[in-house]
């Protein structure tokens, strides 16, 4: 089968969306031919190409073609507009003209889905859509857009492209319920879930690097990734004051949209450090030194975001800290496997009260860091990417 994949990032583009995109093509390409059509590399990428209309490349068995779309930094809204704009208006026509079987969309840019499923219909091919965020609402609820007509209409053509889609891919019981409420019938809403690979081993507490990654606090809670909209960060920040002189803290390793305002927020707090993404060999480092790693969803926007690092924080075997609601996957995944625990993303005092239980029972911290391994087992990428691989295969059979 010809699987033709619509999504702008792909490595060396490094969002988590990139990296899923890449997991899910290399995996397909097991058993079928896939080309992924995306973007000229723009999101924090590890390599910059130089424009060209089209470039196409073979990497891991699978193609990518990538169109000449603009690569603005995309830390400015209109170049990043421009980089989905242009991405749009070039990758649309390639898609109608390559031949495939079957399209399978992602979410970037935000209206992909839409654009997407507007290729399976004037080319008459069935229609997967694999949503890693749920637009629009991840930009209202994110605060990045205001609600108004144009949204409205944004949203009435989402909706016809879940309608159209064979079947609708999503992240967890939370985003189906998103979908479900959208009026979308229940047995075409699947759940695949980002998944985990488990570290082949891990460095002492007292690496060189785990301590240079702990910037000497006694207790740390990490949260490594992306500082975008989606998180509770004032609460962590007001949190950390809470605790400021209980040599406890902390420690962002990352960037995103949302950092120089947090960095602002935090400003003169002893206990919270920033730090830049670490190199991928440093991974196994930047999970040791968190003696919790915060998951954080802001209220409103549970199921429209899901946390993809929480399923590798549980393979490394370390306690979880889910600032989220009570309906967010990553904390009723976190409080039934009793791997950590949730608190509300709205109350600062739960949040500090929450690294205290943890900081002051060592035992029962240990206890959280065995049963997150075993909560793992539960959520392995291949037999996820697998259940990926079936539900596209039976979408093409219809």
């Amino acid at each position: 089968m010809r699987i033709l994949v619509f999504n702008q990032y792909y490595p060396p583009d490094t969002s988590a969306t990139a990296k899923m995109a890449a997991l899910m093509a290399e995996h397909l390409a097991g058993r079928h031919e896939v080309t992924v059509v995306a973007g000229r590399p723009s999101y924090d990428p590890t390599e910059y190409y130089p424009w060209a209309l089209l470039r196409r490349d073979v990497q891991n068995g699978v193609t990518i073609e990538r169109v000449g779309s603009t690569a603005y930094p995309r830390h400015e809204m209109k170049r990043r507009v421009a980089n989905y704009l242009s991405y749009l208006a070039l990758a649309v026509p390639r898609a109608i003209a390559l031949r495939s079987d079957l399209v399978l969309a992602m979410t970037d840019p935000p209206i992909a889905g839409i654009a997407g499923g507007f290729v399976a219909q004037v080319t008459s091919r069935p229609f997967v859509y694999n949503i890693q965020d749920l637009y629009p609402d991840m930009a209202v609820g994110g605060d990045i857009v205001r609600a108004g007509k144009w949204v409205e209409r944004w949203e009435k053509l989402h909706r016809r492209a879940l309608r159209q889609a064979a079947r609708v891919i999503v992240l967890g019981d939370d985003m189906r319920n998103r979908v479900l409420a959208k009026g979308i019938s229940p047995e075409r809403v699947a759940i695949v879930r980002s998944g985990a690979t488990f570290p082949s081993s891990m460095p002492e507490k007292y690496d060189p690097v785990v301590e240079e990654l702990r910037c000497g606090l006694r207790f740390v809670a990490v949260h490594a990734g992306n500082l975008g909209f989606y998180g509770a960060w004032n609460t962590l920040v007001e949190a950390a004051k809470i605790i400021r002189n209980e040599d406890s803290g902390f420690v962002f390793v990352g960037d995103g949209a949302n950092r120089a305002a947090i960095e602002s927020f935090a400003e003169g707090l002893p206990n919270v450090r920033f730090l830049p993404f670490r190199p991928v060999e440093q991974i196994p480092h930047v999970m040791m030194a968190g003696d919790v790693h915060v998951v954080t969803v802001k209220r409103g926007l549970e199921g429209v975001v899901v946390p993809s690092k929480l399923y590798s924080i549980l393979a490394a075997g370390r306690p979880v800290l889910a600032v989220a609601p009570p309906e967010c996957d990553a904390a009723r995944i976190v409080t039934e496997a009793g791997c950590g625990i949730a608190a509300d993303p709205d109350d600062p005092a739960a949040v500090a009260q929450a690294i205290r239980t943890l900081r002051d029972d060592p035992s029962r911290l240990a206890e959280m860091g065995v049963r997150a391994r075993e909560a793992a087992t539960k959520y392995a990428r291949v037999d996820e990417l697998n259940r990926l691989t079936a539900i596209v295969e039976e979408a093409a059979a219809r």
